[in-house]
């Protein structure tokens, strides 16, 4: 990516692979943590880079626009400056504290996708629980089909592994399978996991003033954030749907836009694309790389996302990646879809 920048190759590819522009992906926004155990450090950003990176898509001339803007762009033919949309998924409680005086102070347009249990107190981030699990442990015991499985995590490595094994194993379960064993883990490890969820989201006031500024959008991410594709189709429809209508009971208007929980290749399969046109929605955002093409190459309703890697500093690299000269290769075929 380097030499893509310092060649001048990621600039000259730009016309062919550019696209339309890009929609960036985030989830938290706060300071740095000291922390040597951090799973969670690549979907975190500071306000500070924020800052930074506001500036420089100004002074590379991007457009920064709404998502609404977004779909427009995608049907009609390309414009004279490619577009950036800045989305945040998860309802984080640190995109109103540290993120929105940045984004409010440069004047421009974001996107929040809100899970709307967690504002209610009700939903359960289980990836925090076992991140504030692992990192206070030596040793984790727990049945996993049905056998006693014990985890060493004494050293940082172990956590590690030990947070990686877990959390691929928790995410491939049903939601009633996932919420008992969080529970269970956090029952035994006195972790609160209804505070830490609470404590990491943003209320129903917060949002409120959010969706009181014209350049908020605020999209719906389903009601519980499961991963759809754990999920039977009559439910997966179900949280579809409701997500959208208690956003919009709540915000008084139309939500036109959509993400995928967790948003990768195994979270949804091609039927929750069909679901997310059928019940109204504008479009529905995946986690998978590309840029967004013009003249309607691009579908909607699986409309791809970058997603900025939070350890990484480097402007260069980002601007390598908005140039699209790396997604081809990375972009997955349709065929294969589930």
């Amino acid at each position: 990516m380097e030499l893509a920048y310092f060649s001048g190759y990621a600039r000259l590819k730009q016309r062919r692979s550019g696209g339309a522009g890009v929609v960036l992906r985030f989830e938290r926004v706060r300071a740095p943590q000291v922390r040597r155990f951090q799973p969670l450090k690549s979907s975190e950003i500071t306000p500070q880079f924020l800052d930074r990176m506001i500036r420089a898509l100004k002074r590379w001339k991007y457009d920064i626009v709404s998502m609404d803007e977004v779909c427009r762009r995608a049907v009609m033919l390309p414009t004279a400056n490619r577009f950036v949309a800045l989305t945040f998924d998860g309802g984080y409680k640190d995109v109103m504290t540290s993120a929105y005086p940045v984004l409010s102070r440069h004047g421009v347009p974001f996107t929040v996708y809100l899970p709307t249990a967690f504002p209610d107190g009700l939903g359960e981030a289980w990836w925090l629980a076992l991140e504030d699990l692992v990192a206070r442990e030596n040793r984790i015991s727990l049945v996993i089909d049905r056998r006693e499985r014990h985890f060493a995590t004494r050293s940082t490595t172990e956590k590690y592994q030990a947070y990686e094994f877990l959390a691929s194993w928790m995410r491939a379960l049903s939601p009633p399978d996932l919420s008992f064993a969080i529970n269970d883990l956090c029952r035994r490890y006195s972790v609160d996991l209804a505070g830490l969820s609470r404590g990491a989201s943003m209320n129903w006031d917060d949002l409120t003033r959010l969706a009181a500024d014209p350049k908020v959008t605020i999209g719906s991410a389903t009601v519980n954030y499961p991963v759809l594709s754990n999920l039977k189709d009559a439910d997966a429809q179900r949280e579809m749907a409701m997500g959208k209508a208690v956003a919009e009971a709540a915000f008084q208007r139309a939500v036109r836009h959509f993400a995928y929980p967790f948003g990768d290749r195994d979270a949804f399969r091609r039927l929750h694309v069909a679901m997310a046109r059928e019940i109204g929605l504008a479009s529905a955002a995946t986690a998978l790389p590309a840029v967004v093409e013009a003249k309607g190459y691009t579908n909607l309703h699986e409309l791809p996302r970058v997603a900025w890697d939070g350890r990484q500093r480097s402007l260069r690299m980002m601007r390598v990646m908005l140039s699209g000269v790396f997604f081809a290769s990375v972009r997955p075929p349709r065929t294969n879809w589930k």
